[in-house]
């Protein structure tokens, strides 16, 4: 039997986002058993839940994560931490982007470490320090090869020095991130710099527990050797996959369902949908749900998806519209209110991987985009 929590918005609607807190445990669980048995040293499980846990729901997902033995967490911004903080999650949480110098302080009031790799980083720590008396957590982002942010290898000695000896600083971590594991050339360049910028400290950073980290998802399943202390789960934890051409076993946490809102008789001959883009060729009942691509299933799909609808494959016709859907339900015995399954479990045809795949994205994307006005219902 399910148990069912809901969130505490957008309530009164027949299409809705299902979060398997299972799936979420079970996932991370396997995650840890597989770290266990692969290296010598395992580390400590760092959870990335910015932008809404990639759509899953950070407030209602964070303590089962902790349950599951989850020691970090990591967000996009002091927004996303503070709101962790106010309820109630008290494990170390870092922001892994740039934050602005004058939101700092709202980092020290709420415990959250912040991410720096500037001088400017420095000097409005200092002053910060001198102002309340208090240091700000930090880790060091290096980068390695990314290009986005972070100190330039060839910078970091002298940097980490800088901050190893500035009293005003509470240092916690290093950290840097790949552009692609897969790319052995590009991996083994990226690791070879962060190796090179932290090893003249290494046993200054161990006598002070400063946290060093480096692999994401893809990195804890092709580069374990590198795990360090801590190791970074994204799109993993969800059960989905970092790669382009190879599945994960972990179990999808997200599905995306709604109640049938109309059946009619499309008679043949007619369109359906803007455009008419799709002509009946005989009469063919049509079920209509109210999902659409305001809610974040893309009118690019159009034509493109399938559904499963009492344990059978439907298929979706028509322009999807910004709110409703419309399916072909001709082979179906079915009614108003019952439940089409987009994507779940029950769905053994459609799955995010394959609309990413028609859609010439990555699954990343589309989780975030369901999160736009759909309610999400936990599910244990």
């Amino acid at each position: 039997m399910k148990n069912y929590r809901g969130t505490s918005v957008n309530k009164n609607r027949d299409g809705w986002v299902e979060i398997n807190l299972d799936n979420l445990e079970n996932n991370v669980l396997k995650i840890k058993e597989y770290l266990h048995s692969n290296t010598t040293n395992p580390p400590e499980l760092f959870a990335v839940i910015k932008a809404d846990a990639y759509g899953h729901g950070s407030i209602m997902c964070a303590p089962t994560l902790v349950a599951s033995g989850v020691k970090y967490f990591g967000v996009a911004s002091i927004d996303e931490g503070i709101e962790l903080r106010q309820n109630k999650i008290d494990i170390p949480i870092l922001v892994l982007g740039a934050s602005p110098y004058w939101a700092f302080e709202n980092a020290i009031k709420n415990d959250i470490q912040v991410s720096i790799f500037n001088e400017e980083h420095l000097l409005a720590a200092q002053q910060l320090y001198k102002r309340l008396n208090k240091k700000l957590q930090v880790q060091i982002k290096l980068d390695t090869g990314m290009n986005r942010i972070g100190i330039e290898a060839q910078s970091a000695n002298s940097f980490i020095k800088k901050v190893l000896s500035a009293s005003y600083l509470d240092l916690k971590g290093i950290f840097t991130h790949f552009a692609d594991v897969e790319n052995k050339t590009l991996f083994n360049r990226q690791i070879k710099e962060f190796k090179q910028a932290i090893e003249p400290y290494k046993e200054e950073l161990n006598k002070r527990k400063v946290k060093i980290h480096c692999l994401n998802s893809a990195g804890i399943f092709l580069e374990h050797e590198y795990c360090y202390d801590l190791v970074r789960m994204g799109i993993i934890m969800w059960g989905l996959s970092p790669f382009c051409d190879k599945e994960v076993d972990l179990a999808p946490v997200m599905g995306l369902k709604a109640r049938i809102t109309n059946i009619h008789t499309l008679k043949k001959g007619d369109g359906i949908s803007y455009g008419h883009c799709f002509i009946a060729s005989k009469d063919t009942k049509v079920a209509t749900i109210p999902i659409g691509y305001a809610d974040g299933v893309a009118r690019a799909l159009s034509g493109q998806i399938s559904a499963s609808l009492n344990g059978q494959t439907i298929k979706q016709i028509g322009r999807i519209t910004m709110d409703q859907i419309m399916f072909d339900v001709s082979d179906v015995d079915c009614s108003i209110g019952d439940i089409v399954v987009l994507l779940g479990e029950e769905n053994k045809t459609d799955t995010i991987d394959t609309w990413a795949k028609k859609l010439n994205t990555i699954n990343y994307e589309l989780t975030c985009r369901l999160k736009m006005r759909l309610p999400r219902i936990y599910i244990r």
